[in-house]
């Protein structure tokens, strides 16, 4: 005949550990004296007061800086409002703008030669730019030496502004277009010429792999595995530094470069406001179809 057997006692370790709401229970049952349950202490995290001290110097050290910054740079918003007059007689002087045949057919000349330094300057460093991402990037460079002196070149045509080579090309072929080129050239190979490296860095490695374990040469994988793998990037990469150069040889034309930045400098000079205004108005044409196309061909490229 079968009994119920005697129930054994739950012993206390037990019962103080069955959680209640989502807090462990102590051994009163999980209740404060006043009834409510116990809850865990969150313990501190320790990188707290680390973290506010490094936030409170950078702020410190930021506030410090740009003080200096407005000290050496002779910030003031007073000069700003003092000249607020200045400002509005040169508007309006500009208004209304030149249209005159003459004004408009040397802005539309002006124009195409910035056009064509940009694109000129563009084009001409792909070769150079090309043949030093290879050698800067990791992945197609041939030894430690090669890398350090290709990056080196890269690195120093990045540096210098276009405008201080306009200058130095300007002195040395004369003024006009043609320095203006040779300007975005050493420049462009410098910017392009990184940015590529990047690219090429950051593809599958798996062709080129493939093609190494077959037996090719460098110069075989770089032009059957690297530059097909990374043609759409280097596309859109030079489309947009196409872009970009446009409006720099704008800029170069107020050192002697050529292109209408000449014309724009011309007109301030001789204080001709109102062609200056129109030259702005027909650049401004151009930089925006030539950006709008560039955005074309990019979203095309990406199909």
């Amino acid at each position: 005949m079968l009994t119920n057997a005697p129930e054994q006692p739950v012993p206390a370790a037990a019962v103080s550990d069955v959680p209640v709401d989502g807090a462990l229970a102590g051994p009163t049952g999980g209740k404060n004296s006043d009834g409510r349950a116990r809850r865990m202490d969150v313990p501190r995290d320790p990188r707290t007061a680390g973290r506010a001290t490094s936030w409170v110097t950078l702020a410190v050290v930021l506030l410090a800086l740009h003080w200096f910054a407005f000290q050496a740079t002779d910030f003031r918003v007073d000069a700003l409002v003092t000249g607020a007059n200045g400002m509005a007689r040169f508007i309006s002087e500009a208004f209304p703008p030149d249209m005159s045949s003459e004004t408009l057919l040397k802005g539309i000349e002006g124009a195409l030669t910035t056009l064509w330094i940009g694109l000129l300057g563009t084009t001409l460093s792909v070769p150079f730019a090309l043949l030093l991402a290879v050698f800067a990037a990791r992945t197609t460079t041939p030894n430690a030496f090669t890398f350090q002196v290709a990056r080196g070149i890269l690195s120093f045509f990045r540096a210098v502004p276009d405008i201080v080579f306009a200058l130095i090309f300007v002195t040395a072929v004369g003024l006009g277009p043609f320095a203006g080129v040779l300007a975005l050239i050493c420049h462009n190979t410098g910017v392009m010429g990184k940015l590529w490296a990047e690219a090429m860095e950051d593809i599958d490695p798996g062709p080129e792999q493939a093609l190494r374990t077959a037996g090719a040469s460098r110069w075989q994988v770089v032009s059957n595995a690297t530059i097909p793998g990374v043609l759409p990037q280097l596309t859109g990469l030079l489309l947009y530094r196409f872009d970009v150069n446009v409006r720099s040889s704008l800029v170069l034309g107020l050192v002697g470069a050529g292109g209408i930045g000449l014309l724009i400098n011309k007109a301030i000079k001789t204080f001709q406001f109102n062609e200056m205004l129109t030259y702005l108005i027909i650049i401004l044409i151009v930089i925006v179809a030539v950006d709008l196309l560039s955005g074309w061909i990019r979203k095309r490229l990406q199909q």
